[in-house]
């Protein structure tokens, strides 16, 4: 854990009382704060008490004596209007914040030259977190790894010398983080998200802008637009930027072409890495997080030999293109994470002979905007609430049969890809749905596929992210 030790003898609120919050306030109190905590929802208030917490109505507090107000990243800060206690905390004209402030102010304060990655984007950010983490750590770097993946920020270790952190951050953290200011900065990408929560896809743009604002250095995809824009204008005001593309050769900065990593210097092109045969890498999406993470390592002082022995040894993230299994020529993948359409395309389009095992929960809109990728699909089986809505769309496309539950598909296709005699043939879980309907969440959907994979005869193993 991390004692917010800036708090010191402060009163700060809290509000938001799940996994995170609950740690955050945890380490309000070590650093020394006088924390009142709640929660709109009763159980989460009785858990934080449990653990220790100091809770009580905010309704009620006397705002006079507060600091801080300390926010989960979910609860609304702007849109579709703010929280009734952002709106308390304002009145009186106490900061709204998150844990991730409390770490930057922490690492500020304590180790201010402690390599900080932070990660943000639309797409890819967890990939390109752990997939950084790992070329760190296989290099021997003292690494913590957390934010929006795997551990809440504030339960990493302290800020020490060496010591490096690699942070993903959502829109919502960095909207409650004013101070950020990362080694290296990632912004990958930006399409239309959570706008629900930010109300406008400039509003949304500007808030990912603030992470790579106030970066050291800012690497930044430029295949979109919004990136491009951000990218030149940051520039401008004389940020040292990075460019970075999975497709476009450029004149300064990193770019794919095809699987090898190249880097640009004006105009004169030499190869830092390579992702031929790293099957946890594949896709020009996964070529967008190679390369950011390559960049960033070397911004924080890794040899390029480090660095690609660290890419050949990435497992995958899990249930994000997971590797599981592999029978004579048959892989099977686990892409449980692609909970939408948008999320299934990387890995529809990164095999050309598919078995695909689709459906859930649907979501507006489909698989209409895969049609695209229909002629790589050899067969789909289709489970869940929206089998019949995607037979419908499939229609005479692509040959369908409704498997009904997930056990039933991973049979079905891993007998008939196993009769395909035209070469690699990958069984693909990438349901591009929610998983409400026969699951809990997306995790464990991807758990029962890795287990009814493991349950076929002859099959092994590829060891992947458990």
């Amino acid at each position: 854990m991390i004692p917010a030790t800036s708090f010191a003898g402060r009163r700060v609120s809290l509000f938001g009382l799940g996994g995170s919050g609950i740690a955050t306030a945890r380490a309000l109190i070590e650093g020394g704060a006088e924390v009142l905590a709640w929660d709109d929802n009763p159980e989460s208030v009785a858990r934080a008490q449990e653990q220790g917490v100091t809770t009580g109505d905010l309704r009620g507090a006397d705002w006079a004596g507060i600091s801080s107000l300390v926010l989960s990243p979910g609860v609304p800060l702007t849109h579709p209007k703010p929280h009734w206690v952002v709106e308390l905390a304002r009145a009186a004209s106490v900061e709204v914040i998150g844990d991730v402030e409390l770490f930057a102010r922490e690492r500020n304060r304590l180790q201010a030259d402690a390599p900080f990655i932070a990660i943000t984007g639309t797409n890819g950010k967890s990939t390109t977190t752990a997939l950084t983490s790992h070329i760190l750590k296989s290099a021997g770097r003292d690494t913590q790894m957390g934010g929006n993946i795997g551990r809440a920020v504030m339960t990493l270790d302290p800020p020490a010398a060496g010591r490096h952190y690699v942070v993903e951050c959502s829109s919502y953290q960095i909207d409650l983080a004013p101070s950020i200011n990362p080694t290296a900065g990632i912004l990958l990408n930006l399409t239309p998200d959570h706008l629900d929560r930010h109300g406008t896809m400039q509003h949304y743009a500007s808030i990912k802008e603030q992470l790579v604002a106030g970066s050291e250095t800012a690497i930044i995809g430029v295949d979109d637009a919004w990136c491009a824009q951000i990218a030149d204008r940051l520039e401008r005001a004389g940020k040292e930027v990075i460019r970075i593309s999975k497709r476009l050769p450029l004149t300064d900065g990193y770019f794919a072409d095809g699987t090898n990593l190249m880097e640009a210097v004006h105009g004169r092109y030499s190869r830092v890495g390579f992702l031929e045969g790293i099957g946890s890498l594949r896709g020009q999406h996964n070529a967008q997080n190679a390369l950011a993470a390559v960049t960033a390592c070397l911004k924080v002082g890794l040899e390029l030999g480090e660095i690609q022995a660290g890419l050949e040894s990435f497992p995958g993230l899990a249930h994000r293109m997971e590797q599981v299994a592999r029978k004579d020529h048959v892989l099977f993948i686990n892409d449980s994470k692609a909970t939408n359409a948008d999320a299934a395309a990387p890995a529809l389009s990164s095999f050309p002979r598919i078995y695909w095992i689709a459906g859930g929960l649907p979501k507006e809109g489909g698989i209409e905007p895969l049609r695209g990728f229909f002629p790589r699909i050899a067969k789909a089986y289709l489970i869940g609430e929206a089998a019949p809505a995607f037979s419908a769309t499939l229609g005479e496309a692509v040959p369908y049969e409704i498997a009904g539950t997930l056990a039933t598909a991973v049979e079905r296709a891993a007998a008939e890809a196993a009769r395909d005699e035209s070469g690699e043939a990958v069984v693909l879980l990438s349901p591009a749905c929610a998983s409400f309907d026969q699951f809990k969440n997306f995790e464990v959907r991807g758990e029962a596929f890795r287990q009814a994979v493991a349950a076929i005869d002859g099959v092994k193993p590829i060891g992947g992210t458990r």
